[in-house]
């Protein structure tokens, strides 16, 4: 079952419109992202479902299932912004030392175990390498749905550490949109900056 899957994936991510639509999306939803526009998640919906195949068919498992997570934010990011729009709360928080503290030991716990569930269950060749950026993007990703001002610090970080894996790969437009995504998430973070120092 699992030989037909990676066929059916491998026949998709051959196709360069594949990349290119999770390429745009990607770039679109991010963009729209750091300019607190809702309409981010509708569009990245499109971008994570073009990616967990490219990502299969590259035996990044712990990314495609990332994939199906980024889908249930979106979902769920797309409910809780406009929430938070109809009630008039502050637009964006910041995280305390003591949730930073729980974000990176999910990180730690994260890593070591998604870690050893690649290295031991599927054909992975990074499989701490993937699960480390896995378990950065799941957090991350979770203090963007709550309009958490250091999701971007995080992207920051992750964006970088992505593009020698993706190079690593052979997946060369998704290591330079990774690369704008760095400047994106940089600039998102320092717009968010100021729209959280309106609000204090």
């Amino acid at each position: 079952m699992q030989d037909f899957f990676q066929q059916i994936a491998s026949q998709f991510a051959q196709t360069p419109w594949l990349e290119g639509l999770g390429t745009l999306t990607g770039f679109l939803c991010v963009y729209l992202a750091a300019k607190q526009n809702i309409w981010n998640w509708p569009i990245s919906i499109i971008s994570v479902g073009s990616y967990a195949i490219l990502f299969y068919d590259a035996r990044l498992y712990g990314d495609t299932v990332l994939q199906f997570y980024f889908l249930s934010t979106a979902i769920y990011g797309w409910y809780y912004w406009i929430k938070r729009k109809e009630e008039k709360t502050k637009p964006i928080v910041k995280a305390s030392g003591n949730q930073l503290l729980l974000c990176f030991l999910a990180i730690f716990v994260l890593t070591i175990f998604i870690g050893y569930l690649l290295d031991s269950k599927t054909n992975s060749d990074v499989p701490y390498i993937d699960a480390f950026c896995t378990s950065v993007s799941f957090v991350a990703q979770f203090l963007m749905t709550r309009k958490i001002l250091q999701n971007w610090l995080l992207w920051v970080f992750v964006d970088i550490c992505y593009i020698p894996l993706y190079i690593h790969k052979d997946l060369m437009l998704t290591a330079v949109l990774y690369f704008v995504f760095t400047v994106i998430a940089w600039n998102g973070y320092r717009d968010w900056q100021k729209t959280y120092k309106n609000f204090v």
